[in-house]
């Protein structure tokens, strides 16, 4: 195993040499010297501090919504990789808030997964679930939209 390096390496890097060019500005040098030293100077756990507490707020928000709408709203996944999937969320959305107003339904609140139709609740009941399909979704473009429609209305009432 190779010995460590010493620290002086490293504060070596930001030194700057006394050579003057017409590109090598004094400010500029000066800027760069600054910033190369506060990006080696600046401790790691912030950036792992700040993560965590996104995570945290993500959460609160998926709480939130699951209990102020008591586990009346569905979200349904569609992928962006073809209009057939948006034209189907779209179709099923109006269905379902017309059927039911005290239901919200949102469509891809986070990034959507690949090839992917799923409509679920909030509570964490599925109704369907159609992943990873390969072009020219056949599963998806063989579903009986209307059909399905009505099996979630019975379900949800």
């Amino acid at each position: 195993m190779a010995p460590r390096r010493k620290a002086k390496a490293v504060q070596a890097a930001v030194t700057l040499s006394p050579r003057r060019t017409r590109s090598g500005a004094v400010g500029k040098r000066v800027a760069a010297a600054t910033a190369i030293a506060t990006a080696i100077a600046a401790p790691a756990r912030a950036k792992k501090k700040v993560r965590f507490e996104e995570g945290k707020e993500e959460k609160a928000k998926e709480n939130k919504e699951s209990g102020d709408a008591n586990n009346e709203s569905i979200i349904i996944e569609a992928c962006k990789q073809c209009n057939a999937f948006k034209t189907r969320a779209l179709k099923v959305k109006h269905a379902l808030e017309t059927a039911l107003p005290a239901i919200s339904v949102s469509i891809n609140p986070l990034k959507p997964r690949r090839g992917c139709f799923e409509i679920r609740q909030v509570g964490g009941q599925i109704f369907i679930s159609l992943l990873n399909m390969p072009r020219p979704f056949t599963p998806m473009k063989n579903l009986d939209m209307d059909e399905l429609i009505q099996d979630i209305i019975k379900k949800l009432a």
